[in-house]
């Protein structure tokens, strides 16, 4: 069957400038100039025969077919490129892509990964965490793993760990003052991430104390960051209760107050229709689904 089809690169252009809502940053993505983005995009519109992006001085908005056109194309590039690095790893062990978030990677999913291995010998594990989104992820992946429930055209969503945020803290914390009701809090350190500014206080709040002065804040990059500080004992973080239940079981952390608790998003994995049946990834799948 003949298929009328537009330029690829054309196609890419638009994908990524409908994604970035900018002409420059689409071609920060791929490595082009901006002139290049456009004339692609001016390409694409000609072959369609209709615009697709309101041009605003420096931004660009969609139109409504535009709108309409970016989730299939989306999809589309995302399927050219998962059967591609399916094809370049054909005669190799099956190897399986997996994009995580950082915390997650570093206190659940490593220290659980050799039982996976040990299971399923012939498939081999390329683990890469990053922490945008699951829309923005852009180099391509087998199994993404992100809070959830999220959509992205072309994927399906599982389900496989809930999760919940609370206080947690070195046993060690207890030597320099006591740590049994909220209040107490004024005598220690709070551990802060700058990737979620409003947990502490959004706790503070559910606790009866929303003007609760400490006697110092520390702020980090990122969330693991807190957690390892916990450990370290420098003050008290706010802790996934599912990715610190190993040091607590271990003794390395403690839960000085059990309530409130704050709901968070819960884990899940994220996988393309057409990959959904592929034998590694349902295994993995499995897997993480029936792990804790």
């Amino acid at each position: 069957m003949h298929r009328r089809l537009p330029p690829l690169n054309a196609l890419k252009a638009f994908e990524a400038a409908g994604r970035h809502g900018s002409f420059t940053r689409a071609a920060e993505e791929l490595r082009v100039t901006h002139g290049a983005v456009s004339r692609h995009v001016q390409t694409l519109e000609a072959w369609l025969g209709l615009p697709l992006f309101e041009r605003h001085n420096r931004r660009v908005v969609l139109t409504e077919a535009g709108r309409t056109y970016l989730p299939e194309i989306g999809a589309a590039l995302d399927r050219i490129a998962l059967a591609t690095a399916r094809q370049k790893e054909r005669g190799r062990a099956d190897v399986l892509h997996v994009n995580a978030l950082a915390t997650f990677t570093l206190r659940w999913l490593i220290p659980r990964l050799s039982v996976f291995q040990r299971a399923h010998p012939a498939v081999e594990i390329r683990l890469t965490t990053s922490n945008v989104p699951l829309a923005q992820i852009i180099e391509p992946f087998d199994v993404a793993i992100r809070g959830g429930p999220d959509t992205r055209p072309g994927f399906v969503g599982r389900a496989f760990l809930t999760e919940r945020r609370i206080p947690v803290c070195s046993p060690r914390l207890l030597q320099h003052g006591p740590l049994s009701k909220p209040t107490d809090l004024t005598g220690h350190t709070l551990l802060h991430a700058a990737t979620l500014p409003d947990v502490w206080p959004q706790w503070l709040q559910a606790a009866g104390v929303p003007n609760l002065a400490p006697r110092a804040s520390v702020t980090l990059e990122h969330f693991y960051l807190t957690l390892q500080a916990a450990l370290d004992g420098l003050g008290i973080a706010m802790g996934p209760d599912r990715l610190i239940a190993d040091d607590v079981s271990a003794g390395r952390l403690m839960i000085p107050f059990a309530d409130p608790a704050l709901p968070a998003r819960s884990y899940h994995t994220y996988v393309s229709e057409a990959d959904a049946d592929r034998a590694a990834v349902r295994a993995f799948c499995d897997w993480l689904s029936t792990t804790s």
